[in-house]
């Protein structure tokens, strides 16, 4: 594992590399919270991850921590430093078994709206010098993927509301 760069809640904001996108969604902020506990769901709408493990113990705070599998065995050590239940969380990972980013940081913002909430997700990544040029490159098709996330969750919730 390699340690990141310990970035806060403006990372996001500032990062090199910035990404957000927006869903609305027919769910409460409390029940989108309940997929967000559920180590199971983020794999099945975030399809870079293969695996959740919460490694610290409930209730979810600011300081919680868990390890993410993605895709092509990248693992993440994540900390949430915000976990303000149902309007926001954000974590970074701390550390990461790849040398392709040296910070990376999410933040879930949730607001209610008319028959359901919207759920906003910014992402903040810095990587390498040497490979700012060619992430600018794919900067859009990144932007794309992520927002192909937020339709899988949009799916994936209603999916559970018809059960």
């Amino acid at each position: 594992m390699r340690d990141l760069q310990r970035v806060d809640d403006r990372f996001v904001e500032t990062a090199p590399l910035r990404f957000t996108n927006s869903v609305d969604l027919a769910i409460t902020p409390e029940q989108l919270f309940d997929v967000f506990h559920d180590a199971e769901a983020w794999p099945r709408w975030v399809k870079a991850l293969t695996e959740v493990v919460w490694t610290s113990p409930r209730p979810f705070g600011p300081g919680t921590t868990r390890t993410v599998h993605l895709r092509g065995r990248i693992v993440g050590e994540e900390e949430f430093f915000t976990w303000d239940e149902p309007r926001r969380i954000a974590f970074r990972f701390n550390a990461v078994s790849t040398r392709l980013v040296t910070a990376f940081s999410e933040q879930y913002d949730v607001e209610p709206v008319p028959g359901g909430c919207r759920l906003t997700w910014s992402v903040g990544i810095d990587v390498p010098d040497a490979l700012r040029p060619p992430m600018r490159l794919v900067h859009g098709g990144l932007d794309a993927l992520f927002a192909s996330f937020l339709r899988r969750l949009r799916r994936y919730t209603d999916a559970r509301l018809d059960n």
